[in-house]
């Protein structure tokens, strides 16, 4: 398959004011016709905006509830582990990042009527031997009679929140028990929450109209506040394998290992594992083994750790030139671990192939440079392998299969078939699949574990939920 990049838009538009909520809003059509952008080859002129074309998407929507948030996580929920037809419903946790810190909240949401529909890569051809992607009458018939599958284009967003002291550096949820939630303060601490009795309030609720104002901060006392950390931090991981095991990674260089003794409580190990000379930025468990974990530094190395042999690294690598910001551990290929980098760049290893030598990058099978941005966020798809997505600095979002090659043949086939002149940059990867931007700041994204395909991202301006057309399985079924 051939890589292609989807189309972007220029368009002239006064900014919007920030700061304010206005409820969930979705993607609409420009009302104008405008030329397609290129990353790599075209630039904005002053006073010009991209704004994404949604033909590009099986689904795209965007919503904002007030301050900007820096971290989020996407809530397993019982609605059916691979879900294909829209509509969809889609549970978060997330944090704020606000003015006051006495402001701060987390955020459990329910975002219901998430619609989309089915879109083809190549325009078929119609009985006189025409494109439909020439023929404008049928663009707008198909929108007539099929404009969102599931109901309207704007989704339904309901929301509950809990007080929280401080910025929420990160959070996360349990993967086996999703309600039990762990967040990272500024503040220092580390806190894990139950929050079973929102999720369950919002699952039972029936409202669908839009929520037109955010509702009340409650109050509620975390299950455990750990304080053990000398400073804050981000580094934060549940263990897949091992129901309530998690490790805590702080801005000087410690992390420290959870034990669950209970349904509600956690013995925190006091003696920290040490091994980074600097601060541990990202921390992820071994999808195939219950004591190996692996962290990343600001000291440019990734460790790997086995909790069974004591408190320091079973091996430390140079990992990048500067910062590594984020790592992700691929759990349909466990040998495989992508890396973000503070310059940009982000790599894939085969760990199979790690040297003791610390300077032996042999492991590297895979690296690209193609934002020029702080990497901000990376994590290997739930239901392909070979796919992983990229946010960075830069304000874009890219999706990378690393099974594909530049196909000459292909692509002259498909330029022909769209009748388009697709004037790329002769050195843009073949394994970039698809690029998305519009938000500003990106800091975080998620694949959705149980609907392919479905990716979540939060910004400085909000939050998008996208289904890129040109990834085959996020095409719902005939059906929807």
């Amino acid at each position: 398959m051939a890589r292609s990049a989807n189309p972007k838009k220029a368009k002239r538009k006064n900014k919007k004011n920030k700061g304010s909520y206005d409820g969930p809003s979705s993607s609409t059509m420009p009302s104008k016709p405008m030329t397609v952008w290129q990353p790599g080859v075209d630039k904005l002129e002053e006073g010009e905006e991209l704004e994404c074309d949604p033909s590009a998407y099986n689904s795209l929507h965007a919503f904002h509830v007030g301050w900007p948030c820096l971290s989020f996580d996407i809530v397993h929920d019982s609605l059916g582990l691979v879900r294909t037809d829209f509509p969809h419903t889609v549970y978060l946790v997330s944090g704020t990042q606000a003015e006051n810190p006495a402001w701060n909240s987390i955020g459990i949401f329910k975002v219901s009527n998430v619609s989309g529909k089915r879109r083809k890569l190549v325009p078929s051809e119609n009985a006189d031997g025409e494109s439909d992607a020439d023929d404008d009458s049928s663009d707008s018939d198909e929108d007539s009679d099929d404009e969102e599958a599931g109901g309207s284009k704007a989704p339904s967003l309901q929301m509950r929140r809990v007080a929280h002291g401080g910025c929420v550096n990160r959070i996360r949820a349990m993967t086996q028990s999703p309600h039990i939630c762990a967040t990272w303060s500024d503040s220092g601490h580390v806190q894990i929450w139950d929050f079973s009795s929102h999720l369950n309030g919002l699952a039972e609720s029936k409202t669908e109209a839009v929520m037109k104002d955010p509702p009340p901060v409650v109050n509620q006392a975390p299950l455990v506040n750990f304080k053990g950390h000398n400073e804050e931090g981000y580094a934060i991981d549940w263990s897949p394998r091992v129901a309530g095991r998690m490790v805590s990674g702080d801005c000087r260089n410690s992390i420290h290992l959870w034990e669950p003794t209970s349904g509600s409580s956690w013995n925190v190990d006091p003696a920290p594992f040490l091994g980074h000379v600097s601060s541990v930025e990202d921390l992820q468990w071994s999808p195939t083994e219950d004591d190996i974990f692996a962290s990343c530094s600001v000291d440019g190395t990734i460790a790997i750790w086995d909790t069974r042999r004591g408190k320091v690294p079973a091996i430390r690598f140079k990992a990048h030139n500067a910062d590594v910001n984020v790592i992700s551990w691929n759990r349909l290929a466990s040998m495989m671990l992508a890396s973000g980098c503070d310059d940009g760049t982000f790599s894939i290893r085969d760990l199979r192939l790690l040297s003791q030598n610390m300077d032996d990058d042999t492991s590297v099978v895979s690296h690209f440079d193609y934002h020029k941005f702080p990497i901000t966020s990376i994590e290997w798809s739930h239901h392909e392998a070979s796919t992983l997505a990229v946010s960075s600095a830069d304000n874009q979002l890219t999706i990378w299969d690393l099974s594909l090659e530049k196909d000459e043949e292909e692509e002259a086939e498909f330029k022909a078939k769209t009748k388009e002149q697709v004037n790329a940059p002769a050195d843009l990867p073949p394994q970039l699949l698809f690029v998305h931007q519009g938000q500003k700041d990106l800091k975080e994204l998620h694949w959705h574990s149980q609907i392919p395909g479905m990716i979540v991202s939060t910004a400085a301006d909000g939050f998008n939920i996208l289904m890129p057309s040109n990834i085959q399985t996020t095409l719902p079924s005939e059906g929807s």
